[in-house]
């Protein structure tokens, strides 16, 4: 006779065994519904769903919403602009309420026309545009169209997508480029936007700047200004990728989020709160790239396979490509003393360009103290560094808005602009100059002037005399494994701390640099009289290397009184006003990478960003050598390599460097001094 057990009772009594309870249970169950089944029964076919028990919730979401633009100053207009290929772009257009014969500006962009042309939701048209590449008060005071479109490839365009798209020819067998984009996009504009008065201005920052650059070539008639602000010019001779051949590398997270997905929602990632960390950790750039699959982005397969300055970099300067146009519109290049990106481009585009300003009327130079983009922004001050006035509106108010007005506003007064608007640091005033550099409206003259490394960590503009106790060079251990932060450590990603180091880190204070055994220190005596330079220092390094590479940073920089009343902070601040890095592989030519002589003197001569500076009565001149920038630069291994970014661990070796000042050997900075009569 079976047992018969109610589970229930069965359970309830089990609750009481120890450890042992739910493997009990679980047997004695079992046991029970074998117990229980007939000997022949077959498995039981799985249940019928049940029919709909609830009826439909109904969405609250309708079909299709229609806003409402109750009040708004402006209308907001979505178009797709085909182009001469098929391809359409999108585009954004911000027409004010009431706009009749209004000029437009066009900003094209990379970076997505939807959310650059309307960065707030608001009805007032300022709010919705107070972001980047925005000019609010010109667009908004001056009641222009705005007009912002996505580049082919990204965002809401069709296309296909390169990273500063080459002209049509030996690199861009299509025959669209940002030229051709740019034409198309203004005929389509002026033909169907009923309220312009058919004028065009273009205008834009860093990347958004070197497309007005290229809309100079071959420009549709309605293109009647053009305002490239900190543009992209030479990705691998001063500007975003490489400098001098050294490799920025950590814009390597820029490749990545700029051409991983057309939509740019992939983004880099941090394995580190300290970027140092991160990049020390992988070796070599290469190595990184390798570590985060970047090889699946075209740009950095480029960049790897073009290290050295060879016709692809050559054929996309924009500068060389300017030279060889017919100069047709009026250009206000906008140049920022301290940009932290794109330092070179703007000063060279204006050297390669203004000899065909036969006129002195096409083409204007702004310098401002600013870092990248600020001209657009609040700028009374750059990190530590104040100027006394809000200079990014002075900007915006008293130049950028009548020197587009004249061009663009029917009936409009001629702007009174100088061919040169520089702002002067150290003094903190505004130049109005016949060119550049001048150093003053009249009667001035800027001549190359020998600043000398003198024995005993010393710098003065009096020529190394022989002398038995004279030094014949100063010398420092460069070592691959403790490279030389390019700013205080922590270096912290931007998704941490929003960008500001990175902005600012131009302006940083020298100091922890010049208290480093690795970094070569030379100072002036105390200034008696203002030190006056307007233009570009050029390095002139005599100097050797126990490796067979290396690279060079040379920093001029003003070293503030021990003491300054009002600002006590600013006691002995160190700050750059110039400064730069030199990969040594490409001295003899930078196309062609050759070893360095271990231990023999070279020369290694390299200009270094333009400068706009006085130093100052009290103060004394200071000029730093070092061997790394890191983590903004990737190292050199200082044992010559074909490929740096693909260095071997066992590469990368230390070095002792030597910077010589002996008569014969003398090391100096070429300084644009400006002399007055």
């Amino acid at each position: 006779m079976a047992l018969e057990v109610s589970p229930v009772k069965l359970m309830h009594r089990v609750r009481t065994v120890s450890v042992f309870a739910p493997l009990l249970c679980a047997l004695l169950l079992a046991g029970l519904s074998n117990a229980q089944a007939p000997a022949a029964a077959k498995a039981a076919p799985p249940p019928t769903p049940p029919p709909a028990m609830y009826p439909a919730f109904p969405s609250e979401t309708p079909a299709k919403f229609t806003p409402t633009f109750d009040g708004f100053e402006y209308r907001k207009r979505l178009v797709e602009i085909p182009m001469r290929d098929g391809v359409k772009l999108h585009t954004v257009i911000l027409v004010p309420n009431g706009a009749k014969s209004a000029p437009i500006l066009l900003t094209r962009t990379p970076y997505d026309a939807d959310k650059l042309a309307a960065v707030n939701e608001s009805a007032h048209l300022g709010p919705s545009l107070d972001g980047y590449d925005n000019a609010v008060e010109t667009i908004v005071e001056g009641g222009y169209i705005r007009a912002v479109q996505d580049v082919r490839g990204k965002h809401g365009s069709e296309g296909d997508y390169v990273m500063n798209r080459p002209l049509h020819g030996p690199q861009n067998p299509t025959p669209v480029d940002h030229a051709t984009d740019t034409y198309d996009t203004i005929d389509w504009l002026v033909k169907n936007v009923p309220e312009t008065n058919g004028k065009v201005g273009i205008l834009g920052i860093s990347y958004n700047g070197f497309l007005p650059l290229m809309a100079l070539v071959n420009p549709h008639p309605a293109l009647k200004v053009s305002v490239p602000m900190n543009p992209m010019v030479d990705g691998w001779m001063g500007d975003d990728w490489f400098h001098y051949g050294a490799f920025r590398q950590i814009g390597m997270s820029y490749f990545y989020d700029q051409e991983a997905t057309r939509k740019s929602e992939v983004k880099w990632w941090t394995s580190h709160f300290d970027d140092y960390d991160t990049f020390l950790e992988a070796g070599s750039a290469g190595e990184l790239g390798r570590k985060r699959g970047l090889e699946q982005v075209g740009m950095w397969r480029k960049v790897v396979e073009h290290p050295s300055y060879d016709a692809f970099w050559r054929d996309q300067a924009v500068d060389r490509i300017l030279a060889a146009q017919p100069l047709k519109v009026p250009v206000m290049l906008v140049h920022s003393l301290w940009d932290q990106e794109d330092i070179y481009g703007a000063p060279a585009v204006y050297k390669a360009i203004k000899p065909k300003d036969t006129g002195n009327d096409k083409v204007f130079l702004v310098m401002g103290p600013w870092y990248h983009g600020q001209e657009i922004k609040e700028g009374s001050a750059l990190g530590a560094i104040k100027f006394n006035s809000d200079t990014g509106l002075t900007f915006r108010r008293e130049i950028l808005r009548p020197f587009l007005d004249q061009y663009l506003v029917d009936g409009a007064p001629k702007a009174d602009i100088a061919p040169v608007t520089a702002f002067e640091t150290g003094t903190n005033t505004w130049r109005r100059l016949p060119a550049w550099p001048a150093g003053c409206a009249s009667g001035c003259t800027v001549k190359a002037t020998p600043l000398y490394l003198a024995s005993g960590s010393k710098l003065g503009f009096a020529a190394p005399k022989a002398g038995a106790s004279e030094q014949a060079f100063a010398e420092y251990v460069s070592d691959p494994s403790r490279p030389v932060p390019f700013h205080a450590r922590p270096i912290v990603p931007s998704s941490f701390d929003k960008g500001q180091s990175w902005r600012e880190w131009l302006v940083t204070d020298q100091r922890e640099a010049s208290g480093r055994t690795d970094v070569a220190v030379f100072r002036s005596e105390i200034l008696t009289a203002p030190v006056k330079i307007s233009g570009q220092p050029v390095a002139n390094l005599i100097a050797s290397t126990s490796g067979t590479d290396s690279d060079w940073v040379v920093k001029v920089i003003d070293v503030y009184p021990p003491e300054v009343a009002g600002q006590p902070a600013m006691g002995g601040y160190q700050l750059a006003v110039s400064m730069d890095i030199f990969r040594g592989r490409y001295r003899e030519s930078f196309e062609v990478a050759k070893p360095a002589a271990a231990d023999k003197p070279l020369l290694y001569r390299f200009a270094l960003p333009t400068a706009n500076h006085v130093f100052l009565p009290g103060h004394r001149i200071m000029v730093q050598v070092q061997s790394s920038w890191f983590p903004l630069y990737d190292r050199n291994p200082q044992t010559f390599v074909p490929s740096i970014f693909w260095a071997k661990p066992g590469d990368y070796r230390k070095a002792t460097q030597r910077i010589y000042h002996a008569p014969g050997q003398a090391s100096y900075i070429e300084l644009p001094l400006v002399t007055t009569p």
